[in-house]
């Protein structure tokens, strides 16, 4: 009959058999494991800007995957400014009832015109009752001068002070009510001003990179976007019984 050994002589065999620093691996796995499992994250959705796809945030995607997060994105088409972005947000509106239970609470990362188009969902359409943070990456705010470049309606919805950019920031404080968070660079040349990013609610996050798109790809925009992503939230959205 085999002899079948207590769970101390199981640990002093393990101890013996294997290298130290391979137990340590499958420790620190596991407790990592453990940690990532515990956290009460919200599925998060990643929304690009104009001319780019959902390709833009593979390096973002990867990241948060890989730290536990469910990360979510769709292609805005068209997405070459021939569209109104507040068409943009219906379908940003529709992918999300398509997608998520009604009762499922939301986080929103928008870069460049994904954070207009994101700002149109959440302050417009309803996502102001289930999106709990809300980051939007180098995102003109209020216009910028390179939209001026040509006359489609996607443009012009960028421009300074367009019809959709007042109709958006005469009650930008509604977005006291969620944690948000507006990251821009003070070196950008795609959004004119680069203050333009900035905004006069919220937590404001300064990242020196250099070029407009590496605020979507560089090691310390996606670190500043895991940070802000961790925080806790202020103003929990109430759940229906």
């Amino acid at each position: 009959m085999p002899i079948v050994p207590r769970s101390d002589s199981l640990a002093v065999l393990v101890r013996v058999t294997l290298p130290r620093a391979v137990i340590y691996a499958l420790i620190s796995k596991q407790f990592s494991f453990q940690m990532n499992s515990s956290l009460d994250r919200n599925p998060v959705i990643l929304i690009h800007g104009i001319w780019d796809t959902k390709i833009i945030f593979s390096k973002m995607s990867a990241r948060l995957t890989q730290l536990g997060w469910s990360v979510h994105s769709l292609n805005l088409t068209p997405n070459d400014g021939s569209l109104g972005l507040d068409l943009l947000a219906k379908q940003l509106a529709d992918y999300i009832s398509e997608t998520f239970d009604p009762q499922q609470p939301l986080d929103i990362v928008g870069y460049s015109m994904g954070g207009i188009v994101s700002r149109y969902y959440v302050q417009r359409l309803g996502g102001i009752n289930r999106v709990q943070r809300f980051i939007t990456l180098s995102s003109p705010h209020h216009g910028t001068l390179t939209a001026y470049s040509l006359r489609l309606p996607g443009y012009l919805d960028m421009r300074p002070d367009s019809g959709l950019l007042r109709d958006l920031n005469q009650d930008v404080t509604m977005l006291k009510r969620i944690n948000f968070t507006s990251m821009w660079t003070p070196f950008d040349i795609m959004i004119l001003p680069a203050n333009s990013s900035q905004m006069p609610v919220g937590k404001e996050v300064k990242v020196n990179v250099l070029l407009h798109r590496q605020i979507v790809t560089e090691p310390q925009s996606i670190n500043a976007v895991v940070e802000e992503l961790k925080a806790p939230i202020e103003n929990k959205i109430p759940t229906s019984k």
